[in-house]
């Protein structure tokens, strides 16, 4: 079983369980954080009806914050002699998944929604 959730304009494929990277939120180490659900899918259905996963979140646990890789970029304009070096590191938060939603219950709430409307 796995959702594809979003956080800082990126998308990230997780598992229960996972530990990943995401751009830097404002958390503290052990506060839990909820992300939007893009998509859910247990091996057998998936479901990506918007109205149905608005309700659900997939639920992390902060781990730290921290310093990414550093990334050089380079600037150079040959026969001119200009030449830049300049480094960024990016903030990242290390987030693990602690709970899912199922799609079981993301399907009975779609097939309520339809007969219902």
């Amino acid at each position: 079983m796995y959702a594809i959730v979003t956080t800082g304009g990126k998308q990230y494929k997780v598992a229960k369980g996972d530990i990943f990277d995401v751009e830097k939120l404002d958390a503290q180490p052990g506060d839990k954080v909820k992300l939007d659900v893009l998509m859910l899918n247990d091996g057998k259905k998936t479901v990506v009806d918007a109205a149905t996963l608005a309700k659900k979140k997939v639920t992390c646990e902060v781990l730290g914050q921290f310093k990414g890789e550093k990334v050089l970029v380079f600037k150079l304009k040959k026969r001119k002699r200009y030449h830049r070096t300049k480094g960024h590191r990016q903030n990242l938060t290390k987030l693990q998944v602690t709970s899912m939603p199922t799609t079981r219950t993301a399907a009975k709430s779609a097939s309520t929604e339809e007969a219902a409307g």
